[in-house]
């Protein structure tokens, strides 16, 4: 409709260049007809609504300019206001892309494995919780579930934002959306549909896109208002001077078109920016809180490390070392303590395989194994004091040595003799001393680390990262008093957490953030999810958060000022409709690619090979 129009407007100014009057009104007559058709229909139903729209306005100006025989006038006007709407949808639809490419990409249909082997292909909603789905390399997982068959690399693109292959095997857990770059895995499904992490993936992208900013609801208040006052003032304006076509010319430059769209697309494309790259932020109220925050709260374990303990040292005393590992590892093997899974997975692969045979083992509260003779001990060191294991300097030095280095440590006993000191912790996140530097860079003035774990492996973490406080055994409920007191101090607080224990303190801070990989807990929880649980993302959108307020308040002053400009203009006798309109169309134009930069900011990337440890000693 817009290219007939300006066909239209073309050919009546070449009818006009030839003097061919016949075809030069006409074509104006056409255009402005096609073009006031819907403006009208959508003041109309906005009217129908009790609502008084720049549609409106427009339409009043249109109209007048028929009155006046001023076709030209009224074709420009409509050309101009509906080639404005169409960039506009374009530039929504184009922010908007990071949905689309998610519905597309979800599965529709599944190769479902019944009891007797047979594979049938079924519609994804058909498939039911716990039945078992087989994917092929290069198909796409349909459901959420964990891997009872196979192993092979997974591309999560569209859950995490990262497009590095993951390795995942036996017990893992996958998920509606990813891709099996190679190997046959056959999953058994927890989730299916709107249920699964891809689906609400989805449902939260495109709810956080419709609504709007603290900015944005006050543009629409605005307009409700401004709406009317223009008319009234066109009014009085016609009614003072008796000059109907400055009226009319008052009525179309005051129409706020940049400042209505200005902030939701600058929203839009902000967030759409953040869905791309795996950072799901919960709508306009959410990235206006998250741009003020200037004390960043965070739990240790899942959040600063990565939740996965393992083997940080293992020391030997004794004659044969792999038989006493491989004692070690059937014993932790009967366990399903994380320190006992660390153990066995570190001493398979050294390919050491566990004793075939066990005596028969007890479990002492809080202190570990032993079998029932006592020969066997393998536990904390208050399990071998209770039973008179003497402890050498050499192994009280190992053990301060892993101490120090903030480990837990699991003691081996064999006839009364220590054989093993093995220290086991949590590894930190390769990103978090980058990431939190890159916040810091940004405004965040304070980093506060608040966890349930002892203070020395509390401090140890910290003393690696740039924190400012560290508050260590804490309780759930602690923790949230931590953050009621910032709040009360008037600070604005983001607390990131892993969505599963630190939920009461993800909803009492102004923002939470949940780090966790599309977990359930985290997805409902919290303000701004972090589907691949990076600090690279948190800096990401922090920064963006940032500067799409920013754009949004660029966007206020360009549309504001460009009214105040073109008023001021026409008062003074230099403007005119049809340039007036020109320039107010322009300045929609404006604002929108003004927004559309913010799709361009790329996402924080740390430093290659980056050695934490030397830096934090640097």
């Amino acid at each position: 409709m817009t290219a007939a129009i300006a066909i239209l407007i073309v050919v009546s100014f070449a009818a006009k260049f030839l003097h061919l009057p016949m075809v030069e009104t006409p074509a104006m007559i056409i255009a402005s007809i096609i073009g006031a058709i819907p403006v009208f229909l959508h003041a109309w139903t906005a009217l129908m609504n009790k609502v008084i729209s720049i549609e409106l306005l427009v339409t009043i100006a249109v109209i007048g300019a028929f009155v006046i025989g001023e076709y030209e006038e009224s074709a420009v006007v409509t050309f101009l206001f509906l080639f404005g709407s169409y960039l506009e949808q374009r530039t929504l639809q184009k922010t908007r892309s990071s949905v689309k490419n998610l519905t597309q990409m979800a599965p529709t249909t599944a190769e479902v494995v019944d009891e007797d082997g047979n594979i049938s292909t079924v519609d994804v909603d058909d498939v039911d919780e716990g039945d078992h789905v087989i994917v092929k390399p290069g198909g796409q997982i349909p459901v959420d579930g964990v891997i009872v068959e196979g192993k092979g690399y997974m591309n999560e693109a569209s859950i995490t934002g990262e497009s590095t292959p993951v390795e995942k095997s036996i017990g893992d857990k996958v998920f509606a959306g990813s891709l099996t770059d190679n190997g046959t895995i056959t999953v058994e499904t927890t989730s299916v549909g709107e249920d699964t992490t891809f689906g609400k993936i989805i449902e939260l992208v495109e709810e956080a896109q419709d609504s709007a900013s603290p900015a944005a609801k006050f543009i629409d208040k605005f307009a409700t208002y401004y709406t009317p006052a223009v008319l009234v003032i066109g009014i009085l304006v016609w009614i003072f001077t008796q000059d109907f076509p400055l009226a009319i010319t008052v009525l179309v430059l005051g129409c706020p078109g940049a400042l209505v769209i200005g902030a939701p697309v600058s929203n839009v494309a902000g967030i759409g920016n953040g869905a791309k790259n795996g950072i799901l932020m919960k709508g306009g109220n959410a990235v206006n809180t998250f741009s003020k925050v200037d004390t960043l709260v965070l739990d240790k374990t899942g959040t600063l490390t990565t939740g996965q303990m393992s083997v940080t040292e293992l020391t030997h005393f004794g004659s044969d070392k792999e038989s006493d590992m491989a004692l070690l590892s059937a014993v932790e093997g009967t366990s399903d303590h994380p320190l006992g899974r660390a153990i066995v997975k570190y001493i398979t692969g050294e390919n050491v395989k566990a004793t075939a045979e066990l005596p028969e083992l007890d479990t002492v509260k809080g202190q570990g194994l032993q079998s029932a003779d006592a020969d066997i001990l393998v536990g904390n060191e208050r399990l071998m004091k209770a039973n008179n294991v003497v402890i050498s300097d050499e192994a009280r030095k190992a053990m301060d040595a892993r101490v120090n280095q903030g480990d837990s440590i699991v003691l081996m006993a064999v006839n009364k003799e220590l054989k093993l000191v093995v220290g086991v912790n949590d590894q930190l996140r390769p990103d978090a001393f980058e990431g939190l530097t890159a916040l810091k860079n940004a405004g965040i003035k304070r980093v506060v680390m608040l966890t349930g774990d002892n203070k020395t492996a509390a401090q140890h973490v910290a003393d690696r990262l740039p924190i400012d406080e560290v508050h260590a055994e804490l309780l759930p409920e602690q923790k949230v008093d931590f953050v009621k007191k910032f709040t009360d101090e008037g600070h604005h607080v983001a607390f990131v957490g892993d969505g599963i224990n630190d939920s009461p303190s993800l909803a009492t801070a102004d923002i939470g953030i949940g780090m966790g990989t599309g977990t359930d807990v985290a997805i409902e929880t919290a303000d701004v999810v972090l589907v691949k649980s990076s600090f690279d993302a948190l800096a990401h959108a922090y920064v963006l958060a940032k500067k799409t307020v920013a754009n949004t308040q660029e966007n206020i002053i360009i549309a504001v000022g460009t009214v105040a400009l073109l008023l001021l203009g026409l008062l003074v006798g230099v403007i005119h409709m049809a340039s007036g309109m020109f320039v107010h169309e322009f300045s929609i134009l404006i604002v929108i690619f003004n927004a559309m930069r913010l799709l361009r900011i790329k996402s924080f990337k740390k430093s290659p090979k980056l050695d934490v440890n030397q830096v934090k000693t640097a």
